[in-house]
């Protein structure tokens, strides 16, 4: 006989005492997120303010983990940065859980979470109709911005340390990789 685990949802994810640790449900299952190291932070921090800088002047709006981001009872995410455009800024409300998929999701890669951010996450995001998602590398210092294209994701951009980064989704949107993973 074999032993079969439930299923987790957001609502149990709510329930559970704070232990410190940062939670996400990919299926119901249940996923410790590992805490990031500096320059996984650091990049987060530079992509988040070019976002709400952008966000300022447009309308939209831009938020940074810890979030979580609710797609389903079994399916909750906590992206490291995501962007509403300004037509969808009202699916974010200050004082309830966000419940609609971001315009952009972005995945800042760590060595622990790098094969589940390009895996598992990627189907989530593509699943639940998010337009574009970057994944931004400060090991390999390149970021990615990949399009949703038929319930797929399409890579249309790999921009390195010279190059830079160009949203299809947000055209007016761009700035240079150098500026998310230069150290301080």
């Amino acid at each position: 006989m074999r032993a079969v685990q439930r299923r987790v949802g957001y609502t149990d994810l709510v329930n559970m005492p704070d232990d410190g640790r940062r939670y996400e449900i990919h299926g119901g299952e249940l996923v410790v997120v590992p805490s990031p190291l500096p320059i996984h932070q650091i990049a987060v921090l530079r992509i988040a303010t070019r976002l709400d800088d952008y966000g300022r002047r447009s309308g939209g709006g831009a938020l940074a983990a810890p979030l979580d981001i609710v797609f389903d009872e079994h399916d909750v995410l906590q992206p490291d940065v995501v962007f509403f455009r300004a037509d969808r800024r009202h699916l974010v409300q200050p004082r309830a859980v966000t419940r609609a998929a971001p315009d952009i999701a972005v995945e800042v890669l760590s060595p622990s979470t790098a094969g589940v951010d390009r895996g598992r996450k990627m189907g989530l995001f593509a699943h639940y109709g998010v337009p574009e998602y970057w994944i931004a590398d400060p090991f390999g210092l390149q970021f990615e911005v990949h399009v949703l294209a038929d319930g797929a994701y399409e890579q249309v951009q790999v921009a390195l340390p010279g190059d830079t980064v160009r949203s299809v989704l947000l055209p007016e949107l761009t700035f240079p990789v150098a500026d998310i993973f230069t150290l301080p």
